[in-house]
Formats: C-alpha cells, structure tokens, sequence
C-alpha cells in the first residue's frame, strides 16, 4: 500500500501529549475544571442554536451568523477537550499519527472558519447601521449562506496548506509533544529537519487569515462609530454601541491570542506560554461566547424567558 504523502520518511507512529502536569492531584483538579467548562460551552452554545431555531423573531442574519459561530464553538472543543480529558485521568497519553494529522487538519478548519466569520459578522452589523432601510435586502439568506460557505471553504483549503507543510516533515523521534493536542507549533519542535520554510509559511498564512480578516473588521467598524456619532438620538447610539460590543468582545478574546501564537517563528515560541493561548483561544472563549452575546442582548434573554416559561406573571 502507498504511503501517504505526509508519511514519507517518518518512523514515528504514534505520539505522545505531555498535556500540563505529571503530577495525578493536578490532573484530577484540572479534570473536573475542564470537564465543567467543556460541557458549559456545549449546554450554552447549544441553548443558543436552540432558541434562534425556535423563534422566529430571531430569523435574521446577525442570529443566523451567531449560530453558525455557536455551531463551530462546540465542534471546535470537541476537537481537543475530550481527548485531553482523558489523558488527565489515564496513564497512556498517546496519539497515533493519523489520528493527530486528522485532529490538527480539523482543528485548523474550524478555527479558520471562525476567524472569517467574525469579519463577516462585522460586515453584517455596518449594513445594519449605516443602511438600516437596505438592510433585509442587502443581507439576503442567499449572501448570509454564500459568505459562510466561503469562510468554510477558505478554512479547508488553507488547513491542507498548513497540515501537509507540517506533516511532510521527517519526524524520528523523540514523540513527545509538549501540549494537550496536536498544534502545529508545538508538532514542528518533533520535526528531524529545518523548519524555516515552514515558519516563513506560517507567518504569511498567519497574516492572510488573522490580520486581514481583522483590517474588514477595523475598517467596518471605523465606519461604523462614525455612522453612529452622526446620530442625534443618545438612546440610538447607545443601542448601536451595545449591538456592536459583544462581537467586539468575542473578536479580541479569539484573534489576540491566535495571532500572537501563529505570527511568531517557532524557534522563538515557548511551550507552556502557548498551551496558555491555546487554552484561551480553544476552551475559554467558546465557553465565554453564549454568556457575552446573552447577557449583552435582551432578544436571546427575552426567547429564553419565553421558551422556558420563566418570565410569565402568574394568573
């Protein structure tokens, strides 16, 4: 049978996840935090899809994109969180080759996708801002299903880049990788060859999907606080800031640390520090996501009131 393209002259076959601790207390304390924010983001993200499902007052674009973004959160943890759970609580912590070259192509897949979506959603609150009466015309479902398709498309086609740059690597050894899944960073320090291409691919990958999807989001907003400072009303800007400052938020939290992780060169990074952006980036913004855009928006507190029958006055 025919090697695949990324196992030439590669002897390793398995690898192993150091995670965070050696120590079993650590391990059982760092179980049951995850394990807590893990099922969090799927409950939360969850309900989220579920109420815009249910009401169809919130049959819009923004909420359309916000359950795309909810939809991608909790297949983007489920990537990583599972199997780090339970290498937390078993003695063997190892990853086959193939499972890892799947984890880190899907990973990159669902973080790529996102990181596009969120300029799409910003482009998404300039029209509903600065042409409010366009605005059902101009967001149409088809332009809404287009742009997603796009982020998705774009996702797989630059995750191939990156895996198989990575992959196509000897790796013989040591197989210890010094993180809780398989990031590309942290699987290149393995590599048994120079790796300056790939940091020179990684740089410019890094600047096409970070730093341009987030010059749309700059440039949307300037666009949008200006539109916003024009307006007369006091109670119309501060509904306008508010609709704005939750996407804002979520942006900062995802794009801040995966740019500072995958715009460094690798002989430069340091692997606790990245297992800490990954965390950031991978678990705790996914989980924080469905509390900032609830809590900041009185539509979803509002369905959820009226599905779960909490906010009916008794007779």
């Amino acid at each position: 049978m025919q090697d695949l393209p990324w196992e030439n002259d590669s002897s390793v076959s398995e690898f192993i996840l150091l995670g965070f601790s050696r120590d079993s207390q650590i391990n059982a304390i760092l179980f049951t935090i995850f394990l807590f924010l893990y099922l969090s983001t799927l409950v939360g993200n969850g309900l989220i899809v579920t109420l815009i499902h249910l009401d169809s007052h919130l049959h819009t674009p923004m909420y359309f994109f916000l359950s795309v973004l909810s939809m991608l959160d909790m297949s983007y943890v489920t990537t990583t969180v599972p199997q780090m759970l339970v290498h937390l609580v078993c003695q063997k912590k190892t990853i086959s080759y193939v499972r890892c070259v799947a984890q880190m192509f899907i990973f990159l897949v669902l973080g790529i996708t996102e990181g596009w979506l969120f300029s799409v959603m910003a482009y998404d609150r300039y029209v509903a801002i600065c042409y409010p009466l366009r605005y059902k015309v101009i967001m149409s479902l088809r332009l809404c299903g287009a742009m997603v398709v796009f982020c998705g498309l774009w996702g797989v086609s630059c995750s191939l880049v990156y895996t198989v740059f990575t992959m196509r690597l000897p790796y013989c050894g040591p197989n210890e990788i010094n993180h809780f899944f398989c990031e590309v960073p942290a699987v290149l320090k393995l590599a048994c060859a120079d790796t300056s291409l790939n940091d020179q691919v990684d740089f410019i990958l890094g600047f096409i999907l970070l730093l341009i999807p987030l010059s749309f989001i700059l440039a949307s907003y300037i666009c949008i606080f200006a539109t916003i400072l024009r307006m007369r009303s006091a109670h119309s800007q501060l509904k306008a800031f508010s609709t704005c400052a939750s996407h804002i938020t979520v942006v900062t939290m995802f794009c801040g640390p995966a740019m500072f992780m995958y715009m460094n060169p690798g002989t430069n990074a340091s692997p606790e520090r990245d297992k800490k952006l990954a965390l950031f980036y991978n678990i705790i913004s996914a989980f924080l996501n469905p509390i900032i855009y609830s809590l900041r928006n009185k539509d979803v507190k509002k369905t959820f009131l009226k599905v779960t029958g909490w906010g009916r006055t008794p007779e």
